[in-house]
């Protein structure tokens, strides 16, 4: 049985990935703890939709009395994954333009540099 696992796993990655925003100084590893949240939504929508016993969700290859998982969350999770792409590569060429412009991707020292 899979129970509440991926609940407690999704709980896990959220509040790692809160805590990295919030204590690292580095600009390249609070993007990646971005990364680390919205995967972690991901395996949440995901969880949301599991059905134990559960077949694709194709009806006309199910019976009629066939459970099946839930399809909307599959194509939430999907939408999900591509502006998570999206929005990582924007993050990453902004931080690319920080790195040009002050020479650094230490926080503190790009409030300090700001003058």
């Amino acid at each position: 049985m899979i129970g509440n696992a991926p609940f407690f796993v999704v709980g896990l990655l959220f509040l790692g990935g809160l805590t990295a925003i919030f204590i690292e100084k580095n600009l390249i590893k609070i993007a990646i703890a971005i990364g680390i949240i919205s995967s972690a939504v991901n395996l949440f929508l995901v969880a949301l939709g599991y059905r134990a016993g559960g077949t694709a969700p194709i009806h006309f290859l199910a019976g009629e009395r066939t459970v099946m998982v839930l399809p909307t969350p599959q194509a939430m999770t999907l939408t999900a994954i591509v502006i998570s792409l999206a929005t990582t590569a924007f993050l990453l060429s902004l931080i690319m333009l920080v790195y040009r412009h002050y020479g650094t991707l230490d926080v503190d020292e790009i409030r300090r540099l700001r003058g």
